[in-house]
């Protein structure tokens, strides 16, 4: 009997750049056990070329390359795709990590750590760039005076100008957005956005973004104290007045 049962979809594609073998050995086989596919690079210049002929979803980035900084590598990603990028830094490279989220990374792990915890974290960022798991309900369209998210469609804009932010970035504003004029503690940031109750680390990586969308702001006209920190608690979207229109 013929088998007319639709072909499974072939599993999403994550990009694994570093040196060591051994290192990519055991990515890969915790990225296996995920239902996973990895693409293994070994430096940079591979790196940009598996980029351009391979469908890749999700690239996990070493910092230290024979050929190249991974921060630059991510950086220069970040200039023509929103592709997510999770770091790989050294134990205690503080500057590493916020170098990596300044240049546009997604998240980041510091070795030695947990193949299953970078596994996890990669489904589960996947999910979410799949518009699953939204932070607002699908459909619901936020806004918050000249700012508008909206997460169903992955879409944000600035008095009517398109903003073009990465998927965590978006993430992280809409949560904002939604509590616009209260305070989002810390954890509930790192909870809803990242999908991690850690906040070891997780105060620069938030710290980092919020730097990022801020600037990003700014470029569009937004007031500077738009995203607002409150000492000890966490942030706050203002709540502006919406624009008049001629």
């Amino acid at each position: 009997m013929t088998d007319h049962s639709p072909a499974a979809p072939p599993a999403p594609a994550v990009l694994v750049v570093d040196d060591e073998e051994q290192m990519t050995a055991i990515i890969a086989f915790a990225l296996e056990t995920q239902g996973l596919r990895s693409v293994i690079a070994s430096d940079a210049r591979a790196a940009r070329e598996l980029l351009e002929r391979e469908p890749i979803e999700l690239v996990v980035l070493d910092v230290m390359l024979p050929d190249e900084s991974g921060i630059e590598l991510c950086r220069s990603l970040r200039e023509t795709s929103d592709i997510p990028v999770i770091l790989l830094t050294a134990l205690g490279e503080v500057d590493d990590r916020v170098a990596g989220l300044t240049a546009g990374a997604d998240d980041y792990l510091t070795k030695p750590f947990s193949p299953r915890e970078l596994a996890l974290r990669v489904q589960a960022i996947l999910r979410r760039t799949a518009g699953t798991g939204a932070t607002a309900a699908s459909g619901q369209v936020l806004r918050c005076g000249p700012l508008q998210v909206d997460p169903g469609v992955g879409a944000a804009s600035w008095d009517g100008t398109a903003l073009q932010l990465p998927e965590t970035e978006l993430r992280l504003l809409a949560r904002l957005a939604q509590d616009a004029g209260r305070t989002v503690p810390l954890r509930a940031l790192l909870q809803d956005v990242w999908g991690t109750s850690r906040t070891e680390g997780g105060r620069d990586m938030v710290k980092s973004m919020i730097y990022r969308l801020r600037q990003q702001m700014l470029a569009q006209g937004a007031p500077p104290d738009l995203i607002e920190a409150v000492r000890g608690q966490g942030y706050r979207a203002r709540v502006l007045p919406s624009p008049r229109r001629r």
